[in-house]
């Protein structure tokens, strides 16, 4: 996954320093740049130079620099991209503050880009003295306002990786003026390691991200290996990380920063602007905060928004216009239910003119639950889920729980539930709840994943917020101790009548756990208290701009429809004679995008009866995927017309629910079994249960006892089967298939062919997509042949294959090239293509078999035999002359 989103230690004295630093290793441009300008309609011409700059030990940073407007001095601001990403990535957002009057200089951190040098995760001595170089640059430029001799006037922003480098050279060089970091982290050690917890799937996706273990400065590969081995973050590799920590300088950052934080992040969540925001505040610098909906899982990031306000807070504290409006103090984006025009999840702001913390004006709520024993299995496996982090996944998940709904698992016995009474009224969780427990173990530690789930009067349908939990080790457990667990910090609404659910699991996928098992006993200590900031309010929400532009344009399109007569464009009529017909497809076509006159496909026309199994093969760029594009309602054909039972197909037609595919790669959650992952995916249909036939699905897909295990243990055959048995799911009366066999090797293979003849016995139809002709002629009744978007011949296989006209000719030695060219120009003769055993010649309607081999004689062909052929590969190879 990449961590960009659309997103050493100084003296005490730092300037002498920097002065020395300067001295022992100057910056030196490599050449002289290169400018170019970019321009929009109304915007002044951005200019931007790139440069290579050296900054000592063979290292080199690739920059950008970007100014427009009138000639004159300027504040500067410098923009750091994410982790895995380039300066490239911020290349918009500096466009942007150079029309609003910065110079903005953009870099390649260490090992990313066309930067050199070892990845040091925002070292002292490394990446962070890279950045005052790039400020002692800055400071000789003479569009760039100076504060003093070498002090430009500067801010410096960036999300993820870029935000802590940001709050790292704000605290290591006082040449910094104002930051304003986004989705970052204050204590990387407690970002990676939270109370002592390995935080293994991020963890893994940093080094993944950067190019490999390989690509990091050595002591930081060492310790990651390390750490990942043990599952056991040591002293050392806390040391290490928090060197590297804005919190080591927590004390020197005291300019204006703006902390702009995700809340579906489990990667950095919000009790890491928490940490800065008080640290800064406490060295007297202004602080604001805001909360926005996205994060490293996912998300709206709001980015119209954000770098709005960052600009504003630029104006505010570079260029000192106290007209600016920096926005409130704190500052929270809130789901208010989805736009029912457009599908979008509405967001709202909620603000105050303090900032909260996370446990501001809480509340209190017994919990029912005695003791309880639970399991930490060996291995620590199967895991719970929360999140999928660094995995693509979880976006989505959090976005989920944020609108009122949740995907999340628990194993029975690996875990210990407490529930509230109903809350009698709306309560809104602001910041992070708390709660003491007592717990105990068999073995030596104990490792709990706290969360509280927002649960339904129902007492089933369970939603966790922005799907995060708390992890904490508590060592030396054998005889008990009481532990406060702070849980996730949320902003959160829970209805009336609703319950909050604690739940102490033993193990999670993102997490490492004890491989030993165990059994943990945890009993409650205390009620769970909930953070509310009760001075958080909800602003106002405008009018959506259609309230005043639909009435409108509603009388503007009566009017026209009155003048001009025009009835809306209804589909086609069913067609009650092809109602029993699977598929008909007549004279289709499709037009390659911007061309009026090159077809991906042409005049393309076929039917498919019940109980077929139909092969549509061609060679690359046939248009068979358009085809099949075009039959699933993805694409609009420019003419001609696909029935599906009758029915016209269109986008989002109803007759489609009638039809299940299979496209190669189909991905499943890989800690849940096979069955599990069918009945989620049915669940997110809306689909009755019942509708789903899941056993006769499975039945005909043959997994047998694999449906309890769980996907990770599946084989590559396992895998596609059980994708089968998903585009079985309701049993739909067409079944298109693309690919299915690939990566299978022979038994599974044969399975796969199996598996789609028993589901056409049933009276059902098959349409397979393949290049593995062998098991196309076994498995399909019935084929077509497209070449270049063209229909070839279409028919059963077995007059395909032995058709009459269609003769293999043995030779003693291989036909040359020139020598077939001379064969498939002879009368009678359709086609000629080389093979193995020497010619596969098509007949055309006036040829004869007699007339071929006298003329071959006449030829000097070194005839040894001839006779009709019957391989599937021979008729293709013969019907598509050769150009597979």
């Amino acid at each position: 996954m990449d961590l960009r989103l659309p997103g050493s230690r100084w003296l005490r004295s730092r300037r002498p320093r920097r002065t020395l630093a300067a001295a022992a290793a100057a910056v030196v441009l490599a050449g002289a740049g290169t400018w170019t300008a970019v321009a929009s309609d109304d915007a002044p011409a951005v200019h931007r130079a790139d440069r290579v700059m050296s900054v000592g030990d063979g290292v080199r940073i690739d920059t950008s620099y970007f100014t427009a407007g009138p000639d004159g001095r300027r504040p500067a601001v410098l923009l750091g991209h994410g982790f895995g990403g380039s300066k490239d990535d911020v290349r918009q957002q500096a466009e942007d503050l150079a029309r609003d009057g910065y110079a903005v200089l953009t870099w390649s951190a260490r090992g990313f880009g066309a930067s050199t040098g070892r990845i040091g995760l925002n070292d002292p001595e490394g990446e962070v003295a890279d950045v005052s170089r790039l400020i002692d640059w800055l400071a000789d430029r003479p569009e760039v306002e100076l504060d003093g001799a070498g002090d430009p006037r500067v801010g410096m922003a960036g999300a993820s990786y870029g935000g802590a480098i940001a709050l790292l050279t704000a605290g290591h060089d006082d040449r910094v003026d104002a930051v304003a970091p986004a989705i970052t982290y204050f204590d990387l050690a407690d970002a990676l390691f939270p109370n002592g917890v390995f935080k293994k799937l991020w963890a893994g996706v940093f080094v993944n991200s950067g190019g490999g273990c390989e690509k990091f400065e050595p002591e930081l590969c060492e310790m990651y290996q390390r750490v990942a081995e043990s599952g056991v973050p040591d002293a050392e590799a806390r040391e290490l990380l928090e060197a590297r920590s804005p919190s080591a300088v927590a004390g020197r950052i005291d300019v204006p920063a703006l902390l702009v934080q995700g809340q579906t992040d489990s990667l950095f969540p919000l009790g890491q602007a928490d940490a800065a925001a008080r640290a800064i505040r406490a060295n007297g610098a202004p602080v604001g905060v805001d909360w926005i909906a996205g994060g490293h899982d996912g998300g709206n990031m709001e980015t119209d928004r954000v770098q709005q306000r960052v600009s504003t807070w630029f104006d505010r504290y570079l260029k000192d216009d106290e007209s600016a409006d920096t926005g409130p103090a704190f500052r929270v984006t809130r789901t208010g239910g989805v736009d029912s025009t457009n599908g979008q999840a509405v967001l709202n702001g909620a603000s105050a003119d303090t900032y909260p913390g996370l446990d501001d004006g809480g509340r209190s709520f017994p919990l029912n639950g005695g003791e309880q024993d639970f399991a930490n299995p060996a291995g620590a496996n199967p895991p719970a889920v929360s999140s999928l982090p660094g995995l693509g996944g979880s976006g989505g998940l959090a976005q989920l729980s944020s609108l009122g709904f949740g995907i999340s698992l628990d194993f029975p016995g690996q875990y210990a539930r407490f529930e509230s009474a109903p809350v009698t009224g709306d309560l809104r969780i602001t910041g992070s709840p708390t709660v003491t427990v007592r717990v105990r173990s068999t073995g030596d530690d104990a490792v709990l994943f706290g969360k509280v789930y927002d649960v339904g009067p129902d007492g089933r349908r369970q939603v966790l917020p922005s799907q995060l939990v708390a992890p904490v080790r508590v060592e030396d457990a054998g005889s008990g101790k009481d532990v406060t667990l702070t849980l996730p910090a949320v902003d959160h609404e829970v209805r009336k009548g609703h319950r909050l659910r604690l739940v102490l699991a033993s193990t999670d996928l993102g997490h490492a756990s004890p491989a030993a098992p165990a059994t943990y006993t945890v009993s409650l200590r205390s009620d769970l208290t909930v953070p509310t900031a009760p001075g958080v309010t909800t602003e106002a929400a405008p009018l959506p701009a259609w309230v005043w532009w639909l009435p409108a344009a509603g009388a503007v399109t009566a009017l026209v429809l009155v003048l001009t007569g025009r009835r809306r464009t209804t589909a086609p009529a069913p067609d009650p004679a092809l109602a029993g017909v699977p598929l008909q497809i007549t004279g289709l076509s499709k037009r390659y995008a911007r061309s009026s006159d090159r077809y991906a496909v042409r005049d393309l026309s076929f039917r498919v009866e019940k109980g077929q199994v139909l092969g549509l093969l061609g060679p690359n760029g046939a248009g068979k995927t358009t085809t099949l594009r075009m039959l699933m309602g993805l694409i609009a054909p420019d003419g001609g017309e696909i029935r599906v039972f009758g029915h016209a197909v269109r986008p989002g037609a109803p007759v489609l629910s009638r039809v299940g595919a299979f496209v190669e790669g189909a991905g499943f959650l890989p800690h849940l079994s096979g069955r599990e992952n069918l009945e989620l995916y049915w669940r997110a249909t809306g689909r009755p249960p019942e509708d789903a036939r899941l056993d006769e699905a499975l039945e005909i897909a043959g997994l047998g006892d694999a449906l309890a295990r769980a996907v990770r243990t599946y084989s590559q055959g396992m895998r596609q089967r059980l994708a089968i048995a998903q585009a079985m799911l309701g049993l739909p009366d067409l079944l298109i298939l693309d690919e299915p066999t690939n990566g299978l090797d022979p038994p599974q293979i044969r399975e796969m062919r199996e598996v789609m003849i028993r589901y056409a016995a049933a009276g059902r139809t098959v349409i397979v997509s393949s290049h593995l002709l062998s098991e196309v002629e076994q498995s399909c009744t019935h084929l077509v042949v497209m070449d270049r978007g063209r229909l070839v011949q279409a028919g059963p296989v077995h007059e395909i294959v032995g058709s009459g006209d269609t003769l293999l000719v043995g030779t003693r030695e291989p036909v040359d090239g020139p020598l077939a060219e001379k064969i498939a120009a002879l009368p009678g003769v359709a086609s000629a293509v080389r093979t193995d055993e020497g010619l596969l010649v098509r007949l055309d309607a006036d040829g004869t078999a007699p007339s071929l081999v006298a003329e071959l004689v006449r030829l000097e062909v070194p005839v040894a035999s001839v006779g009709p052929h019957r391989r599937l590969e021979d008729a293709f190879l013969t019907l598509i002359g050769g150009s597979a």
